[in-house]
């Protein structure tokens, strides 16, 4: 049976209380909160457990309490425990302000992302009183905030062993963890074993025992299931380890063509074998493939060789690395640049490196041996193209010579210069700009070039020229020009003995260090004004510019313009090839939401206070008294008296006013009796001006069963009206003022007729 209104309730019990003369004593009782179903979803059985997810968040719970009333500002508050069931520093899960008539609720929650456990539990604590209900039964709580397969594999290295499978040799022992879940140490887990279910909790778990490894989320008993967090399975075997090795030594030297067969250390034993050279299979795997022949035939022959077996009962191994090492092989390592740029009368030194044992050298100009050149350096004085060849004495392996690489010598037909601007600069807005060499390049006859930079850069000498002119003084590789007078085009000229070059041409532009400033004589169209005149701060009568309205070029010859349009106005100046932008002036059309009030126009203030009404939008302001005197002339003023008030806000020509109407505050109380007898005095329900007549206060007046009888806001003081019947010579109502939905006053009406 569906209980009777709270709000009955309450107007049953404020009517004995009142009859008898007397309070009712005791105290509220607060129930433990219960479970119940999600209205959300039809209702149905209360949850056993709370099972979260981004996916799904909402859970209920009943609250029921027994009077007295609580106050008019309490709130219900649902608090969570920690896993264990212990208040001792309580999580709030929800909140209730509008259930103080209410005896029978529910509160909606949502599970924090960071709750797991088996026992947690709920309690309601009141605030006015203070008072907490007992501790609710325990619940299974989880937030699954990861309901993904778990992915397993040795050491979390993200490498699933092929067909799931690892072998452990030796007694060896390997350690499994997930490697697709972020912040994997947060979290407890259920490891399993052939279906067995195993003591550890912990993220990883280092196993040496054969059998069927896999994990899941511990979500709780009943929680972990619907997450489908169960892994992948890695089948641990074990076998027993061979020892395999390569006999002989871990170190051979082979000639092309030599014979040479590696051999493992075990054979017999019916194992599989699989040659590696650097890593990569090349032979097998055989059964009793025990050893492999080097084919030194190949040019690629020399390596790191390694063999591998595997067996019924016996670990996968691979041996340690046989280097092999061609004797015939060596290295020869040029020393210099590639090229070289020779200035006349100019010595320069090549050098070659070489990893051959002993090994002879000969040096070669334009593919002609250098007759006694037979050092690993060259001295040159001329142009050509140099090598040197190197050729192995000893190892015992007839091997051919092996040259460097060329180095070709030129002498330049000319020199180019490229500067380039350091920094970041941006035309026409940096305040300064520095330009520098970046390359030199040697030129030849058939004008190939090359980078010569690190070279000669020390040895040229440096002129810098502006606008075709010489620059006293400057004469380094860089230049930094900060004053927009010198903006123009920089050039870098430069001398070497005979050779002279210069740059390509780089342009400087500055911006001007001026303030162009516009002035106007209004900002505000309005009918009947003055028009609206913009001006320079500056002589345009020399000067190239451009007057624009949003954007848009609008003129090019006037000096000052009129605006008839709404806009944002702007004027540029092109003065040394950059130009300078003017502040910007917004003409706005006349417009009563201009002018912007702090305070309300019907103002209610306390008497003997000063309440004080700021305006802005506008450029000047008046205010005046009843009697048309001016009171203050600033943005604002402070309110003492009752009375209406003029205030004039002006925009250029154009003026709007405001009549400000000033009244005390009420200070009598809100009234529990009136006689509606129409004998005109207290007929109706008089509040005080701080709850009448506020848009945003809403009065709502309820009958002695709870049901609704008025709800206005703006309330005019105007209950009961002429047509509201009264069948009793005396009743009471319950009233609620509140604003935004929060309580600011409530109470009982007594209605005498």
């Amino acid at each position: 049976m569906k209980k009777k209104s709270s709000l009955y309730s309450i107007l049953v019990l404020t009517c004995a209380c009142m009859l008898l003369g007397t309070s009712f004593l005791g105290a509220q009782v607060l129930n433990k909160p219960v479970a119940t179903g999600n209205p959300n979803l039809g209702g149905g059985s209360a949850w056993t457990a709370a099972c979260a997810s981004v996916d799904f968040n909402e859970y209920f719970v009943n609250f029921t309490w027994s009077p007295p009333l609580v106050n008019s500002d309490n709130e219900f508050v649902l608090e969570l425990s920690d896993s264990n069931g212990n208040f001792g520093s309580p999580v709030e899960l929800a909140r209730a302000s509008d259930k103080n008539t209410e005896f029978d609720f529910e509160f909606q929650f949502a599970v924090p992302n960071d709750v797991r456990g088996e026992t947690y539990r709920m309690r309601v604590r009141s605030t006015s009183p203070a008072k907490t209900s007992p501790p609710s039964d325990p619940y299974p709580m989880h937030f699954v905030d990861f309901n993904s397969p778990l992915l397993i594999s040795p050491d979390g290295n993200g490498s699933i062993p092929p067909s799931g499978t690892f072998q452990l040799c030796g007694g060896a022992s390997v350690t499994l963890a997930p490697h697709n879940i972020p912040n994997a140490g947060t979290y407890q887990y259920n490891w399993y074993r052939s279906g067995t279910l195993l003591a550890q909790k912990s993220q990883s778990i280092t196993v040496s025992t054969p059998g069927m490894y896999y994990v899941e989320l511990d979500y709780g008993s009943i929680c972990s299931g619907s997450a489908n967090t169960l892994s992948n399975t890695i089948e641990i075997t074990t076998g027993t380890s061979q020892g395999i090795a390569i006999n002989g030594s871990a170190d051979i030297g082979l000639c092309a063509g030599d014979a040479h067969t590696l051999e493992a250390n075990i054979s017999g034993m019916g194992l599989n074998y699989t040659w590696y050279k650097d890593g990569v299979a090349i032979a097998g795997p055989t059964s009793e493939g025990y050893t492999y022949n080097i084919n030194t035939g190949a040019s690629d022959f020399a390596g790191e060789y390694q063999v591998e077996v595997e067996g019924a009962g016996a670990c996968l191994e691979r041996s340690s690395a046989v280097t092999i090492r061609n004797l015939g092989d060596f290295e020869v390592t040029r020393q210099n640049e590639a090229s070289i740029v020779l200035l006349p009368a100019q010595t320069r030194t090549l050098s070659v490196t070489t990893s051959a044992t002993t090994p002879t050298f000969q040096w070669y100009k334009d593919g002609s041996p250098i007759s006694g050149e037979t050092s690993s350096s060259l001295e040159i004085n001329a142009i050509g193209d140099y090598f040197a060849r190197v050729t192995e004495t000893s190892g015992g392996c007839t091997g051919s010579p092996i040259d460097s690489e060329i180095t070709a010598v030129v002498s330049p037909d000319s020199f180019e210069f490229v500067i380039a601007y350091a920094g970041s600069y941006i035309a026409c807005q940096s305040s300064d700009a520095t330009l520098s060499l970046t390359v030199i390049n040697a030129v030849s006859d058939t004008g190939a070039k090359t980078d010569v930079t690190s070279e000669l850069q020390s040895s040229f000498s440096y002129q810098w020229r502006h606008n075709g002119s010489s620059l006293s003084g400057e004469n380094s590789k860089t230049i930094t020009v900060s004053n927009f007078e010198n903006n123009g085009t920089y050039v870098l000229d430069g001398s070497l003995d005979s050779f002279n070059t210069s740059s390509n041409n780089l342009t400087v532009k500055l911006p001007v260090d001026e303030t162009l400033q516009l002035t106007s004589n209004g900002t505000i169209l309005c009918d009947g004004a003055d028009p609206i005149v913009l001006n320079s701060s500056m002589d345009l009568s020399t000067e190239t510019f451009e007057w624009s309205k949003d954007g848009q070029v609008i003129e090019t010859a006037s000096e000052s313009i009129t605006a008839n349009e709404v806009g944002v106005y702007r004027l540029t100046i092109t003065t040394h090839d950059c130009p300078l932008v003017s502040n910007e002036i917004t003409v706005r059309a006349f417009d009563e939401s201009l002018l912007v009030l702090d305070k309300p126009e019907n103002l209610i203030i306390i008497e003997g206070e000063t309440e004080t009404v700021t305006a802005s939008g506008a450029e000047s302001y008046e205010w005046f008294n009843a009697s048309n005197n001016l009171i203050s002339s600033q943005d604002s003023f402070g309110f003492q008296e009752e009375g209406e008030y003029l205030l004039v806000a002006n925009f250029g020509n154009c003026t709007i006013s405001r009549v400000i109407t000033v009244v005390f505050r009420d200070t009598f109380a809100i009234p529990n009796v009136i006689t509606a007898n129409g004998d005109g005095i207290n007929d109706l329900w008089i509040l005080p001006n701080t709850y009448s007549r506020h848009t945003d206060i809403l009065v709502t007046i309820y009958n002695e069963r709870g049901k609704e009888v008025f709800s206005q806001t703006n309330y005019e003081n105007n209950w009961p009206q002429s047509t509201t019947a009264f069948n009793k010579p005396s009743m009471i109502f319950y009233y609620k003022i509140t604003k935004a939905g929060s309580s600011l006053k409530q109470g009982t009406i007594t209605v005498i007729r």
